[in-house]
């Protein structure tokens, strides 16, 4: 296979021209060769432009990609040793962002070449910082030369690696007279005792780094967030470079921005696969469950992070993680009673360990109460299963399908006890007849591993964490991975299933992954948006064209946690790096707008006799007939389905809305997990425990919730997962309770009212949402939504209406059900003759009239208001009703 390549991509033609023009006025150099402090010739890089004109052109670029223009030049500055003496060298920085996946090596190859087109400039290094890098860097100059051989006019090039023991390399990089590209990694040269800085016999006492100072070189720094530190710094300054070009999706700092391509970009442009995440999560809240994330030490403090189980306002548990300190309780954190006595004792930095009251100890990675061979098992099944049925669906078009596994840790996958290795056998034997091409194949076969690895002097590669001791299968998995991108590509090799720990979470692609399952115990050290690009690059055929259909580029992650965390984390470290998408959306700070009381109403007989009427608080009684309760509780329980502790695995559509990534619920399914036969007082606590949770909370007799219990269809339901019982039954608890309340629901004053000087306070909203107003106690009233502001303005054009006031937040109705703030008390002239006597309301607005359209709840609470305003504040049926419109006032 020969990987194709397209010369008028517009975006990276953009990319290129961002860079290449900034040099505008510069006139083209030839060869020029130069002793060098050691007598060796060199042909330097050379800029005549002053820096005044460099930043003029700057800013015309950032202009014109719609980028903040940058006030001056922004280097790097560093104590650099010449063979002529010291001398301080402070070279330019440009910063180019292009996301993950939309060929970053490729640009900067071909801007290098482009600006040798263009200037003369020959002499670039590549600077790396690691392996895993460096090898893509050396792929992609493999498989472009042809491309750009043609396209720049067969115009000679070279690329080499650096290498330690081959000194004359570097003095033919100096003097060679074509472009040269010399790839490095940081660790080459970041040192004083790195080879590179000692004089060296094959160059008659020349040191290497002379000689690469000597010609001015242009840096290419390839994920340059990762070379941030002081050291890195100075090691890049001690290049002496003429200046620096940054390429990276994830920039911690964009020195001299002139090109940006967003993820946002990208996706919405479709130069990158689509994204579904597949979350697995484990139903099973029955238990205790702590995992230790991390141990972190900050000044005086020692904290650790946890996964654990936490209640939600629904009573369902969820995993989420917390911060402890010494001292914490794990109750009072989570809010669930089966978490009693794991109080934090100690937190060991040293150790890495946490140590609870109750004795027990974990390590950093290890959990207690979770079932991670059950997760592990299902997130590796139904990626098999995913990677059979795309492979069905494009085997037609030529495309390979490809997955990647990230696993915990290398023991899981190589070791003695190797449970993902294990686990993923058994799902392949499974699948193994569903696929034409897996006929026969044992799993062995399909798989491929790479995980940490070092080079000996001899060159040869072998993995550290393997434990197979198989080195040559090793070199070849890691040929076949890393080097060998078309053989991996092609029907005719049966590997399609690779397994890797995080050496590939930088500098690895591979435009056919259309999987990548998270097998991580601990959470993730990788980012988000480091785990999707490996996979995020649109896919290829046998021929090694690029296939542009959107449903022939999907890229699948089986994530470890819901899909709606997993796109919440990848927003969340997009907006780290390019700021909130929605606060363009948002009104300016100058959009805030005073709102004024009109204190003269205060005077007014008609707002002070309206205060008077709806000013009162009121309490309230209700009777509870507790056999109905039962009885229809009951009912409705025995009708819902109420299942075992399960794993399950929503899957969701990435798109890009108005606030940036958001994820659309696609699909859903679940598998058994092991479960275990709890006691009935588990599940009555359970039940205890989220009543008194609920808002506001309930609290019925344990003899009430007993007989709810016992009467139940659903009891062994329950005995098996007295949390998922526990939820459904408060939730239908609650709202028969509720019902009940309501229907017999009485109120009367309690001698406490509302002060009218609360009205005099002003206070703030944005313009957009205030409707001005000449008849309201307020001179704007604050309108929540199109209707509301229709209301007022029809208020204001009614000649009956006399004043209004949209009462405040703090003006509530208790009800059972929570608090209630009516909207609107209206002063209006009767339509009976003469207009008197004046009408005193309160009007609540809604969509519709129609109660049994509202949710309960607001219904409930309508109900509750109707109550009070009109029976125990003697407002009579007409003081509080629900309208649509102003129309519909007496």
């Amino acid at each position: 296979m020969l990987l194709r390549f397209e010369a008028d991509q517009e975006y990276q033609i953009e990319a290129v021209n961002a860079v290449c023009d900034l040099f505008e006025g510069q006139p083209r150099i030839e060869a020029d060769i130069k002793p060098s402090g050691g007598g060796f010739p060199a042909i330097p890089n050379r800029l005549d432009i002053v820096d005044e004109m460099l930043l003029a052109k700057l800013r015309q670029v950032q202009e014109r990609g719609d980028i903040e223009p940058d006030e001056k030049l922004r280097p790097l500055n560093g104590e650099v040793k010449t063979a002529d003496g010291t001398a301080t060298v402070g070279f330019a920085n440009f910063t180019v962002e292009a996301e993950t996946g939309t060929g970053k090596t490729y640009i900067y190859i071909r801007t290098a070449l482009e600006l040798h087109r263009r200037y003369g400039l020959c002499k670039f290094i590549i600077v790396v910082p690691s392996i895993a890098i460096r090898e893509g860097v050396l792929k992609t100059f493999q498989v472009t030369r042809k491309h750009f051989r043609e396209l720049f006019g067969n115009a000679p090039y070279h690329y080499s690696v650096y290498d330690s023991a081959n000194p004359t390399q570097v003095a033919n990089f100096a003097r060679d007279d074509g472009v040269d590209f010399l790839v490095m990694t940081l660790a080459a040269f970041n040192k004083a005792s790195n080879v590179i800085h000692s004089p060296s016999e094959p160059l008659q006492g020349e040191t290497p780094i002379h000689l690469l100072q000597a010609t001015r070189p242009i840096l290419i720094l390839d994920e340059p967030q990762n070379m941030e530190s002081e050291r890195s710094i100075a090691a890049l300054a001690n290049l002496a470079p003429l200046f620096a070009l940054r390429y990276s999706a994830t920039h911690r700092n964009p020195y001299n921005l002139v090109y940006r391509l967003t993820p946002y970009d990208a996706y919405r442009l479709g130069l990158v696969k689509r994204i579904e995440v597949a979350g697995t999560t484990l139903s099973d809240f029955n238990r205790p469950f702590i995992r230790v994330q991390a141990v972190q030490t900050a000044k005086n403090t020692v904290t650790a992070k946890l996964a654990v189980h936490r209640l939600s306002k629904d009573g369902t548990g969820k995993e989420s993680d917390i911060t402890v300190r010494p001292g914490d309780d794990l109750r009072a954190k989570t809010n669930l009673p089966h978490y009693d006595g794991l109080v934090v004792e100690e937190i060991h930095p040293a150790l890495q360990t946490v140590r609870f009251a109750s004795g027990l100890t974990l390590g950093v990675g290890q959990d207690s109460g979770g079932d991670r061979e059950t997760l592990f098992k299902e997130q590796i099944a139904y990626t098999v299963r995913q990677h059979a049925a795309k492979q069905k669906r494009l085997a037609d078009r030529g495309i390979k399908v490809i997955s990647l596994f990230f696993i915990d840790k290398v023991d899981n996958y190589v070791g003695e006890d190797a449970v993902i290795r294990r686990l993923f056998d058994e799902a392949f034997m499974a699948q193994r007849h569903t696929l034409d091409s897996w006929q026969g194949l044992e799993p062995e076969a399909v798989q491929a591993a790479y995980f940490a690895q070092r080079r000996t002097k001899a060159g040869e590669v072998i993995l550290e964490d393997s434990k197979s001791g198989e080195t040559q299968k090793d070199q070849d998995a890691y040929d076949l991975i890393m080097r060998d991108k078309e053989r991996l590509l092609s029907f005719e090799d049966p590997h399609c299933f690779i397994f890797s720990h995080s050496a590939l979470r930088e500098g690895w692609d591979n435009p056919n992954v259309f999987q990548i399952c998270t097998l991580h115990q601990t959470a993730s050290e990788m980012k988000k948006r480091q785990e999707i690009g490996r996979g995020v690059r649109l896919a290829v055929n046998q021929q090694g064209e690029r296939v542009r259909e959107p449903e022939a580029n999907v890229l699948t992650v089986v994530a470890n946690e819901s899909y709606e965390d997993y796109v919440r984390h990848l927003q969340d470290e997009v907006e780290q790096e390019f700021g909130r998408r929605d606060a363009m959306h948002k009104p300016p700070r100058a959009g805030r707008v005073t709102v004024h009381p009109r204190k003269e109403y205060r005077l007014r007989e008609e707002f002070r006799e309206l205060w008077e009427r709806i000013k009162h608080k009121t309490r309230y009684c209700v009777h509870i007939d507790t056999e109905r309760l039962v009885a229809d509780v009951v009912h409705e329980l025995d009708r819902q389905t109420i299942s075992a502790p399960r794993v399950r695995i929503d899957t969701g559509m990435v798109q890009v809305g108005e606030l940036g990534f958001e994820a659309v619920q696609i699909g859903t399914r679940s598998a058994a997990a092991a479960t275990e036969v709890h006691s009935p007082l588990q599940v009555l606590r359970a039940m205890e425990h989220l009543m008194l949770q609920t808002s506001p909370p309930m609290r019925l007799t344990r003899q009430t919730l007993v007989e709810v219990f016992r009467r139940t269809r659903n009891r062994e339901a329950g005995l098996r997962n007295p949390q998922e019982f526990a939820a459904v039954a408060t939730g239908i608890i609650k709202r028969h309770l509720a019902d009940q309340l309501v229907r017999g629901i009485e109120y009367e004053k309690i001698g406490e009212w509302y002060e009218m000087d609360l009205l005099e306070e002003d206070f703030e909203s944005w313009r957009e949402h205030l409707q001005p107003a000449g008849k309201s106690y307020y001179d704007q009233v604050v309108c929540e939504s199109g209707p509301e502001s229709d209301f007022v303005r029809d208020l204001e054009s009614r000649e009956d209406i006399i004043l209004y006031v949209k009462l405040p937040h703090w003006f509530t109705v208790t009800t059972p059900i929570g608090e209630y703030n009516p909207d609107w008390a209206i002063v209006m002239r009767s339509p009976e003759a003469d207009g008197e006597p004046l009408l005193y309301l309160v009007r609540e607005t809604k969509s519709t009239t129609v109660l049994d359209r509202l949710h309960p709840d607001e219904r409930r609470r309508i109900e509750c208001a109707r109550s009070h305003f009109c029976d125990a504040l003697g407002m009579g049926s007409e003081g509080y009703r629900v309208v649509t419109a102003a129309s519909e006032l007496p």
